[in-house]
């Protein structure tokens, strides 16, 4: 069994500057830390785009020198909070297609992870897109797989989660996508940007959402404000990649846990 970490919504600042009175840096850092130490095995850290918070150059260098001499591979992704050209001048070895675009294939034995770029317009325009040349490639990145799994990852939902401040700033062609997607049975699609775990399924798409490492979206099916955010536990994702499928775990970080057993019940 192969073990995928996951972690989006990082938001990296400047030094010194917080978000809801949290350090976006010693958040992600103990995150980073315990999901390590907890699963020294894993293959791969994918992190799922907003690795900063401005898309500064100076930004993209904290979370570099966070990530010097990680012992587990790292596999950045960019979201809306991002900007791909600082990105791409800082993270000089990140996996590009031949147009530019942020996105990978890694092709496992039973699996093959498809890592997409979702980013879209200027800085200050919160929804993405995939556009033509992006949904190609991951059109022909689907037909390819040779019978793997295809685990799809992408920063903006193509669906929508009744958060509808989120709602309205997901991906501007989810239904193109879901189209694409729902042709593929054995697909599983993992996105970032609300800062929520939820799981659901979309026109037979099954999909799963982590937390942030730092603030954490709100439950709010009401107020169309899109900053709404809350003062929670920081999160990874944990992917088990089984032969003839992926189970995916959420394990919160930054409260004592000390296992115990019940005395008066063998199970739960």
């Amino acid at each position: 069994m192969i073990k995928i970490i996951v972690m989006t919504d990082i938001h990296i600042t400047k030094k010194g500057n917080k978000i809801i009175g949290l350090d976006p840096m010693r958040r992600f850092q103990e995150v980073y830390g315990a999901a390590i130490a907890d699963h020294p095995d894993a293959a791969l850290i994918i992190l799922m785009g907003d690795l900063t918070h401005h898309g500064k150059i100076i930004q993209y260098q904290r979370l570099s020198d966070a990530l010097h001499n990680a012992p587990i591979p790292v596999l950045p992704m960019l979201g809306n909070h991002d900007i791909r050209e600082n990105f791409r001048e800082v993270f000089l070895d990140a996996p590009t297609d031949d147009a530019g675009f942020v996105q990978k294939i890694i092709d496992l034995p039973d699996h093959r992870l498809i890592t997409l770029d979702t980013k879209d317009g200027p800085f200050d325009h919160h929804a993405g897109s995939l556009c033509p040349a992006r949904m190609a490639w991951l059109k022909a990145a689907l037909e390819r797989a040779n019978g793997r799994i295809p685990l799809v990852f992408m920063h903006h939902p193509p669906f929508k989660t009744g958060i509808i401040g989120m709602d309205n700033i997901n991906l501007e062609n989810g239904s193109e996508v879901l189209d694409l997607l729902a042709q593929y049975p054995t697909v599983h699609l993992f996105c970032g940007h609300i800062h929520r775990t939820i799981s659901g399924s979309s026109r037979g798409v099954a999909w799963t959402m982590f937390k942030s490492p730092c603030h954490q979206g709100v439950l709010d099916l009401h107020d169309p404000d899109s900053s709404l955010s809350i003062d929670e536990h920081g999160t990874y994702g944990l992917l088990l990649l089984t032969k003839d499928g992926v189970v995916a775990h959420s394990q919160d970080v930054g409260f004592p846990q000390k296992i115990q057993r019940d005395a008066g019940s063998t199970t739960h």
